[in-house]
C-alpha cells in the first residue's frame, strides 16, 4: 500500500523559538472524519496553549501522541487514511516515521532573528516566507515583543514576505527609548524599515500599543502603507485599563505579575507558569523597568490614551481591517466603533485584548483575505 495514501499530523512548529510541545486533550476520536480547519488536538507550549488544525481532510485512523506527552516539533501527533487501507500499513507507517531534523531545517531557512541598528538602537527582528510581494510587518504591543504573533507569522509567511520586529525597549532590541510620543515611535519604524532594507509600500498589523504605532505611521507616510489590520488597537478612543499598564510595570514577582497577565485573556488559565517567568526575566532587565514606566506615562497616564487618532482616520484611504475581543479587559470593545465606516470589524465572543493569540485561526484566515483583496 502506497503511504501517499496515508496523512500525517504532525506537531506543529509555532513561532520561531518552539522546538517541543506537550499533548493535552484530543478533540476528535479514532474514527472520526476531519475537515480542513477543523481542531483536532490541543496543545501546550512553553508560550501558550493552542489547537491544532488540520491542514487535510480525512478519517482519523490512529492517535500516536497521548495527553502528558512531550514532543519534538513535527512529532507524529496522528494518522488519517482511508478505510480501505490496512491496519498493516499504518503500523508500518508509524513504525518507519523518523522525525525530520528540526535543527537543520532552521538552518537552511537561515537564523531564526536578524538584528539592525536605527538612531543607535541595536533592534531584533525576523524575517520569514517569500522574496517576492509586499511585505506584511507586524508590531506588538505594550510590554511584548515579537513571539506575541508566534501563531499567525508561519501562516501569512506561506503567502507574504513577513517581518516583525521587537519595539525599542523590548524584547531582544536595546533598552532604549527613540523618544515617548505615538510620532516618535512611528517614525522610528519607518527608520527601522529603511535600514532592514525594506523601502517601499508594506502592508501594516499591529496590536495594541503597536497598532496605535501603525495608525500613526499610516497617517504620517501614507504613501509607505498599503493596508492596516489592527488587533484591540490603542488610538481608537481615550480610555485604557491603566491597572493594566501601571500593573504590568510595578509588578515585582510572580504572584504580583500572574493576575495582571490574566487580564489579557478570557481564559484566564492560559497564563501559564513560563509566561509569567518569562516577563518577570524581561522586567528585571537593566532599565525595562523606568523605561516602561516613562512609556506607559506618556501615552496612558490617568486612565487615559493621550493620542487618540480616530478623528483623522476618514483622511486614510487604505484597507482597514479591525479585530476585537468582546471580553477585552485592557481597551474596550466598543473603540472599534471609532474605527469609521471604511472598516471591516471582527468582534470575537469570548476573547479578551490577545484575539492573534486567543482565535489564531479565525484571525489569520481573515487576514489572508485582507491581505489578498489590498494587494
Amino acid at each position: 500500500m502506497s503511504n501517499t495514501q496515508i496523512i500525517p499530523i504532525v506537531m506543529p512548529k509555532w513561532g520561531l523559538e518552539m522546538r517541543e510541545g506537550t499533548v493535552q486533550d484530543w478533540l476528535v476520536k479514532e474514527g472520526e472524519r476531519i475537515a480542513v480547519g477543523q481542531a483536532i488536538v490541543d496543545v501546550e507550549t512553553d508560550k501558550i496553549s493552542n489547537a491544532v488544525e488540520a491542514a487535510d481532510a480525512g478519517l482519523l485512523r490512529r492517535i500516536v501522541g497521548q495527553s502528558g506527552e512531550l514532543l519534538p516539533v513535527k512529532s507524529l501527533l496522528a494518522v488519517m487514511a482511508e478505510p480501505e487501507v490496512a491496519d498493516a500499513d499504518i503500523d508500518a507507517y508509524i513504525a518507519a516515521f523518523e522525525v525530520p531534523d528540526a535543527g537543520a531545517d532552521d538552518e537552511d531557512s537561515g537564523p531564526a532573528f536578524d538584528h539592525a541598528e536605527v538612531d543607535g538602537i541595536r533592534v531584533r527582528f525576523a524575517r520569514r516566507g517569500p522574496d517576492e510581494g509586499v511585505p506584511v510587518l507586524f508590531i506588538h504591543g505594550f510590554g511584548g515583543d515579537l513571539n506575541n504573533w508566534l501563531f499567525n507569522l508561519d501562516a501569512v509567511a506561506e503567502r507574504h514576505p513577513v517581518i516583525a520586529l521587537d519595539l525599542p525597549g523590548h524584547g531582544g532590541s536595546d533598552a532604549r527609548l527613540p523618544g515617548t510620543s505615538l510620532p516618535a515611535l512611528a517614525g522610528f519604524v519607518a527608520r527601522f524599515l529603511d535600514q532592514a532594507g525594506v523601502p517601499g509600500r508594506l502592508h501594516m498589523v499591529g496590536h495594541s500599543m503597536g497598532g496605535a504605532i501603525a495608525l500613526q505611521l499610516a497617517l504620517d507616510a501614507p504613501g509607505r502603507v498599503a493596508s492596516l489590520a489592527l488587533v484591540s488597537p490603542a488610538g481608537l478612543g481615550q480610555e485604557i485599563n491603566t491597572g493594566y499598564t501601571d500593573g504590568f510595570v510595578q509588578a515585582q514577582s510572580r504572584r504580583e505579575l500572574k493576575p495582571v497577565l490574566e487580564q489579557l485573556f478570557a481564559d484566564p488559565a492560559l497564563v501559564s507558569r513560563q509566561m509569567v517567568d518569562d516577563m518577570l526575566k524581561y522586567k528585571r532587565l537593566d532599565g525595562i523597568e523606568p523605561l516602561l514606566g516613562e512609556l506607559g506615562a506618556a501615552l496612558f497616564a490617568a486612565g487615559r490614551q493621550s493620542t487618540v487618532l480616530a478623528e483623522r482616520l476618514q483622511a486614510l484611504d487604505k484597507p482597514l481591517l479591525v479585530f476585537w475581543g468582546e471580553d477585552d479587559q485592557v481597551i474596550p470593545a466598543a473603540q472599534a466603533a471609532n474605527a469609521g465606516p471604511q472598516a471591516e470589524v471582527i468582534r470575537f465572543a469570548g476573547t479578551g485584548h490577545m484575539a492573534m493569540l486567543e482565535k489564531a485561526g479565525e484571525v489569520n484566515a481573515a487576514l489572508l483575505k485582507h491581505l489578498a483583496r489590498a494587494g
